[in-house]
């Protein structure tokens, strides 16, 4: 069993930072891709940055030279820095990895899944 556990979501004015923070654990043989989603009201889920085992990253145009993404290998962490936040940045923030489990290890597989947080929910506003 795999859980990803979000914090650092909130309430914060135009202008602003925040950062997310998301924690893997549990039967976790190796982990490929790590990120964030995000999904406002009446929107589809869409990609904001991520970032894969071999350090390379993918930003959303609208995120690009606000947000940094970070992963600390070693604790099966990713962090989202998110500055100077403007309204539209308004969503529930979704931490995503693309991992091995052991279970699938064992069955001499190396396939990835996809696991989601539950959801942080991020609002921008005066």
């Amino acid at each position: 069993q795999v859980q990803l556990v979000e914090s650092g979501g909130g309430l914060v004015q135009p202008g602003g930072s925040l950062r997310l923070s998301c924690a893997a654990s549990g039967s976790i043989f190796s982990i490929n891709t790590m990120g964030w989603y995000r999904q406002a009201p009446g929107k589809q889920r869409e990609l904001v940055a991520d970032m894969t085992g071999g350090g390379r990253t993918n930003y959303a145009g609208p995120v690009k030279g606000r947000f940094s993404i970070s992963r600390d290998y070693d604790k099966n962490t990713v962090s989202l820095q998110m500055n100077s936040l403007k309204p539209e940045d308004t969503a529930v923030y979704y931490c995503q990895a693309d991992l091995t489990t052991t279970t699938v290890q064992a069955m001499g597989s190396s396939t990835n899944f996809r696991y989601w947080g539950q959801g942080t929910q991020v609002t921008v506003s005066s």
